[in-house]
């Protein structure tokens, strides 16, 4: 094992990183504006704001972690930046600017050009985006063909290299088999390869770790770690999971009920929480070498994104709240450089 094997194996899964990052540049490769992504039924009778004015910035080489519970929003900003949205989702304001680019603008035949080549995607579960009926070969292969006119044997060439670059073994004889002969550690590594094929400027990966033992996330963070700096990606990592925020990332934006409640680098969002929700999410991780004992929980459910209370979203389950939470729905404060939370009482918490 080598030095950077070894340092990286003695880490622990909130320790931060070491390596300084170059600033960013003056144009961030992405630039979210007041996003706003609904859910319409049918008949037009129930509207779900799923996405609610959300708005960030992401450098070159730079990671922001989107976390929160489940329902808060954070696949949806991501599929909304992607335009891969389920039925019934509707993207109906904002600005996704891409290097400049407006996402929204663009047709969906512009949008094909984009996602795969220039904004690479890894959902959570691999099987759901590799077909069983083909072999791993040829659906590497597909974006090489689509995106750069690549085939034969530079495709093939190309192939072998990702695979090794993901530390594949054997992976002359992985181009020949079906999904189901491998693990699923090994299946999200393919999946992560073809994620980064066509050298993409951005690589969003949503919840990347969830289906995958301990053991097989760490080697899997370091992945995704060695590709960032290897080749200088913006990376967005949708998580529930604040371990894997400390880990791997930058910046960290907490989303509740579809609104960003809180954003900050890593170590502010750690070090000095400003959002109730924040802090109530980082009491319920376990520690080492912690008091034994039941872990504090946040009382309540989210709320239903289709009737939100009156105010702010997070009161009736806040430790914090008084009436004026109830009447008023927060904006966003700064409270720091580079840190904002959405609280009415963020200045006395």
């Amino acid at each position: 094992m080598d030095t950077q094997s070894k340092a990286r194996a003695g880490r622990s899964p909130t320790a931060f990183p070491s390596v300084v990052r170059a600033a960013p540049e003056a144009q961030p490769v992405l630039a979210v504006q007041d996003l706003k992504t609904y859910v319409f039924s049918r008949d037009g009778d129930r509207v779900v704001k799923a996405v609610d004015g959300v708005s960030f910035t992401l450098g070159r080489g730079e990671t922001l972690a989107i976390v929160g519970e489940s329902g808060s929003g954070k696949s949806m900003t991501a599929l909304s930046i992607m335009r891969l949205l389920p039925p019934g989702a509707r993207t109906i304001a904002g600005r996704i600017g891409f290097n400049g680019e407006d996402l929204l603008q663009k047709t969906e035949a512009e949008m094909q050009a984009v996602r795969g080549g220039r904004i690479g995607m890894i959902l959570q579960d691999p099987m759901v985006s590799l077909d069983p009926l083909y072999t791993i070969g040829s659906q590497m292969a597909e974006p090489l063909r689509f995106h750069l006119g690549m085939s034969g044997a530079p495709a093939h060439g190309r192939t072998l290299e990702l695979l090794d670059s993901v530390g594949i073994p054997e992976p002359a004889a992985r181009l020949g088999q079906y999904p189901h002969q491998m693990s699923g550690g090994m299946l999200q590594r393919i999946v992560g390869a073809i994620g980064i094929s066509c050298d993409p400027e951005l690589l969003i990966a949503d919840e990347p770790t969830t289906a995958l033992d301990m053991t097989v996330q760490a080697q899997f963070l370091d992945l995704l770690e060695e590709l960032r700096e290897r080749q200088n990606l913006s990376l967005i990592v949708v998580t529930h999971d604040f371990g894997v925020a400390a880990r791997l990332c930058d910046q960290v934006m907490v989303m509740y009920a579809g609104r960003v409640v809180e954003r900050a680098p890593v170590r502010e969002i750690f070090d000095r929480p400003r959002h109730p929700y924040t802090r109530a999410l980082l009491s319920s991780i376990p520690r080492s070498g912690g008091t034994s004992g039941r872990l504090p929980t946040i009382e309540g459910q989210p709320p239903d994104a289709a009737s939100l209370p009156a105010g702010c979203a997070f009161a009736p389950r806040c430790a914090f709240a008084i009436d004026a939470c109830r009447r008023e729905n927060p904006a966003e404060s700064w409270v720091g450089e580079n840190h904002v939370a959405r609280c009415l009482r963020v200045n006395e918490i």
